[in-house]
């Protein structure tokens, strides 16, 4: 993590801010759900039974009412407000719905049209219904057809917002005109809770804050939860003082869905700190999720009648609507996109057959297809690597710590460096991953990288210092206050890349899965070929081998009469016979050693392997003794390094290692001095082992040819040979899962590597 670091008043991290030293979570437990009070431009009754009997009520009841409270609590509803209206609050009261408040209407106390008007607004709270009532006038009750005219002209202008920012910054406008608020904010949460005014519009009595953030903290998580479950809240004077609900009880009464409830006394520090007197808040949700508030401010107390209210509401729910709108279609776009390029990438892979060649070769494509600056593709054991990308021993690493520690068949995130357990080299190139696995068996990932992206971000005041502690002794309490400066505060956001959108991450997965697709119809094709290709081996193995077991017995024939006849015959036949005697039993003798080597071959791919551990440094000691036989009288120096164990079959391991000494001894002839190296080492995942000699060496570019059946690039005259030995060596290590290749210079020398599994035979 890269530490917080202020300069010249901006200040650099990677983290979330949070003020030193003060335990935030105590904003999340404060219980704002309970106040036990409420604000006193209404009243609240807490009503129970059939009867709907009062059994609390807000102190200045009697003041409204024109009761005493001796008169209200305890007593049927048709007591407090007679027949005819408390039947109409009964009817609508009983009807509202658990969850959320239901608007019952305007109701007055009394008989005829003399007595104090309200409306009404009711909420099931445990086994209660919380009655609201709000004052209102002749004038109050027809507010709504002031927000009409209002509501069509946003209507209208809804069709020539071309982007969710002239969009909210319509809505903005309306909701000022509507309530006459001295500013209206649109503030959108983010992911971490944090608040961005996305939109403005005001009279210029209070300060801009458009493009400024606010931290969580100023709405702490239950905050917000009370935000998404009751649309709108209105504080008319933040000066007021709150208004008990009584009697007191023992469980607590929760006004979450109350419009009149008592706010926090954080939260009236924070408006007066802020300058503002009154306020508004409308909520924006989208599918059920919180996506931000529409925020009025006044400098003075202002009261908004209950219509405007329910106008601006209405308003807000068109907004949102509008929003998911404008958000679903820029979604399909992005999404036909999307789909778009995946069919390149697989009609390109389909055609190819190869999947890490064929996505490589489609790099462009790839990339595009999640806005990427660097790709990975790990398969069947190779990294092939696209662009900006850290380096292939980091994306293996990140493949096994997501295969072993993740788990997860799709992973996403724009803060990589906090989520690895370890640090990478270059962490500014790769930010940001989105990785998809493409095998249930093997560490095969298609990966994606995304570059830091710093930010600077204009925050309402010092985020460190979004609240401070007061207070905190053994019998007091900590007591929390809000910051008093809302001045621009700058910072700049370090650590992360641009996120990825849950377009970006759902065609990932059916990228995924079409690979996964392509795989499997491969592996098919393939199977079928290898059962084919296989039992066409065992048809030419059995051929082979009795071909060859019946091509011994005439080459023995050949060779016994051969030398018979001149054993027997040599001065008879004279000297030029003699010589062609000899020709035939040196051509019928190296014919017979061809054709046991071509048994031994044969052999070779049906033999079972018994795999045991196998000390490579007795095997070297002993195979450089059975070699050395044949190199008698020559100057011959053994290099010998310290072998790893090997896992496999002990007599095929000998074969290997003794025909590459062989090797080495016969194309060292020409040297003075022969010096023959052998060496090994352990590697990702296998162990390697090489012979390097100083002897005549090849061309690279016949390398190719030296592991196959018969393949010389020497002439027989001058070493001899069946050319099957290396073919054996290569038949050897792919029986036990490993491979084996050679490297050579002209004239100077050359080196035959073998390398093996480190779990054994595959």
């Amino acid at each position: 993590m890269v530490p917080r670091e202020a300069i010249s008043g901006i200040m650099t991290r990677t983290e979330s801010p949070r003020p030193g030293g003060v335990d935030l979570t105590s904003c999340d437990r404060e219980p704002i759900h309970i106040p036990g009070s409420i604000q006193p431009h209404g009243l609240l009754l807490v009503l129970d039974g059939p009867e709907f009997v009062v059994r609390r009520a807000s102190e200045n009841a009697p003041g409204l009412l024109g009761k005493p409270l001796a008169e209200v609590i305890g007593r049927p509803l048709a007591d407090v407000f007679g027949r005819d209206q408390a039947d109409r609050l009964r009817l609508g009261a009983g009807g509202a719905p658990a969850g959320q408040p239901a608007v019952v209407g305007e109701v007055r106390i009394g008989r005829g049209e003399s007595g104090p008007l309200f409306h009404a607004l009711a909420h099931r709270s445990g086994g209660f219904i919380v009655l609201e009532l709000e004052p209102a006038d002749a004038d109050a009750v027809g507010a709504f057809h002031e927000v009409y005219q209002p509501l069509q002209s946003f209507l209208s202008r809804l069709d020539s917002a071309t982007s969710s920012e002239a969009l909210l910054g319509i809505a903005a406008s309306e909701v000022r005109r509507v309530t006459g608020f001295d500013r209206v904010l649109i503030y959108r949460f983010d992911e971490d809770g944090h608040g961005t005014v996305v939109a403005q519009d005001g009279t210029g009595r209070l300060p801009s804050l458009l493009g400024h953030r606010f931290p969580g903290s100023d709405i702490p998580r239950q905050a917000r939860e009370l935000y998404r479950l009751n649309r709108f809240r209105l504080i008319p004077d933040a000066g007021y003082t709150p208004v008990p609900i009584v009697p007191e009880a023992a469980e607590p009464l929760d006004m979450s869905f109350s419009t009149l409830r008592s706010i926090s006394p954080v939260h009236v520090e924070y408006m007066r700190n802020m300058g503002t007197a009154a306020s508004l808040s409308i909520s924006i949700l989208l599918d059920g999720t919180l996506w931000g508030l529409i925020a009025c401010h006044h400098k003075e107390p202002r009261m908004v009648p209950f219509g405007v209210r329910a106008g601006c509401d209405f308003l807000a729910r068109l907004l949102a609507v509008q929003l998911a709108n404008t958000e679903r279609q820029r979604t399909i776009e992005h999404r036909l996109r999307l789909g778009s390029i995946q069919s390149r990438l697989i009609a390109g892979l389909t055609a190819r057959g190869d999947v890490a060649e064929g996505l490589a070769n489609q790099a462009d494509d790839l990339l595009s297809f999640a806005a990427a600056d660097g790709a990975a593709i790990l398969f069947e054991g190779r990294c092939l690597l696209i662009g900006a990308t850290p380096t292939e021993g980091e994306v293996r690493g990140l493949a096994t710590w997501l295969s072993e520690d993740v788990r997860r068949e799709v992973f996403a995130t724009d803060e990589l460096g906090s989520e690895l357990p370890w640090g990478l080299a270059d962490p500014g190139r790769t930010s940001g991953l989105l990785a998809v696995s493409i095998s249930k068996l093997y560490n095969n990932y298609l990966m994606w990288f995304r570059p830091e992206m710093p930010r600077t971000v204009v925050w309402a005041g010092d985020p460190r210092t979004s609240v401070s502690p007061e207070g905190g002794g053994e019998t007091t309490p900590t007591r929390l206050h809000p910051r008093a400066s809302f001045e621009a505060w700058k910072e700049v956001l370090r650590g992360r890349s641009a996120g990825w959108e849950s377009a970006e991450i759902e065609a990932a997965v059916e990228f995924r899965n079409a690979i996964v697709g392509v795989v499997l119809r491969t592996a098919e094709e393939l199977a079928q070929l290898n059962t084919e290709l296989t039992r066409s081996n065992q048809e030419l193995e059995a051929f082979s081998y009795s071909v060859s077991h019946d091509l011994r017995a005439p080459f023995r024939h050949i060779v016994g009469y051969a030398e018979l006849l001149r054993d027997g015959g040599i001065d008879r036949i004279g000297p030029q016979a003699a010589r062609y005697v000899e020709t035939i039993i040196e051509s019928a003798t190296y014919a017979g050693t061809l054709v046991d080597n071509l048994l031994a071959f044969s052999r070779m791919g049906r033999t079972t392997i018994h795999p045991v551990e196998v000390d490579m440094n007795t095997l070297v000691r002993e195979s450089i003794v059975e070699a050395s036989r044949d190199a008698e009288g020559r100057n011959v120096v053994w290099k010998v390094g310290d072998l790893p164990a090997a896992r496999g079959d002990l007599m095929m391991l000998r074969l290997a290692v003794g025909n590459l000494l062989s090797n080495a001894l016969k194309y060292t002839r020409p040297r003075a001095e022969a010096v023959i190296e052998i060496g090994g080492e352990e590697r990702a995942g296998e162990t390697v082992y090489f012979v390097r000699d100083n002897g005549i060496g090849f061309d690279m570019r016949y390398v190719d040819k030296l592991f196959g059946v018969f393949q010389r690039l020497h002439r027989m005259e001058d070493f001899e040979g069946t050319g099957i030995g290396l073919a054996n060596v290569r038949r050897i290590v792919a029986r036990h899962g490993g491979r084996a290749w050679g490297e050579g210079v002209e004239g100077v020398g050359a080196t035959f590597f073998i390398a093996l599994p480190k779990g054994g035979t595959s």
